[in-house]
């Protein structure tokens, strides 16, 4: 179920291509979410919110060429390191088709910033859905199960990176005491 706030000029690309750009940065999202693009239930939840800059600056100067900035918006346990890092790619790939110019000529202009909306948070049809309930809505009832451990291998990763954090604080803390009684 995701939700995609794009940012771009109004003359960044044809009709005609910024409409093939909105559906493939669709289809994208869907599919970095681990859903086949084809369901229709996917594409209904699907939301890509456009909106139109009256500038751009860079360096404090009008960017001459135009810049995109993308956010995919999914439920917290949706993205796992890889898919984020394929998301990235792929969303900024399909900029650069839709501007038909090189990759390494449109990436440096391409800001993509996967979010995660934690569980319990994203509100839709005036409730409150967890990732098991989407998971189930767009995998069907009985992979609801797989919503939830999705959700809980997310939340295992967080505290992982948590648990670093404070290793680290404590073996920096105890070499600066070892490193003060020495001296």
């Amino acid at each position: 179920m995701p939700m995609i706030d794009a940012l771009w000029p109004e003359d960044a690309l044809t009709r005609e291509a910024e409409a093939h750009l909105i559906k493939e940065l669709t289809d994208i999202l869907i599919k970095a979410e681990g859903y086949d693009p084809a369901n229709p239930i996917a594409q209904r939840v699907s939301v890509l919110n456009l909106h139109r800059p009256a500038a751009v600056f860079v360096g404090g100067e009008r960017s001459k060429a135009a810049r995109y900035r993308i956010i995919p918006s999914v439920p917290e346990g949706q993205y796992t390191d890889e898919s984020r890092r394929a998301l990235v790619r792929a969303v900024t790939e399909a900029v650069a088709r839709a501007e038909s110019r090189p990759y390494e000529e449109v990436a440096p202009r391409v800001w993509v910033f996967p979010t995660e909306i934690p569980d319990g948070t994203w509100g839709s049809v005036g409730t409150i859905l967890t990732l098991a309930d989407i998971h189930a809505l767009l995998a069907g009832e009985a992979e609801r199960s797989a919503g939830a451990e999705r959700l809980a291998r997310r939340r295992r990763e967080k505290a992982r990176m948590t648990l670093d954090a404070t290793v680290d604080v404590f073996q920096r803390a105890s070499d600066r005491l070892v490193a003060c009684q020495s001296a």
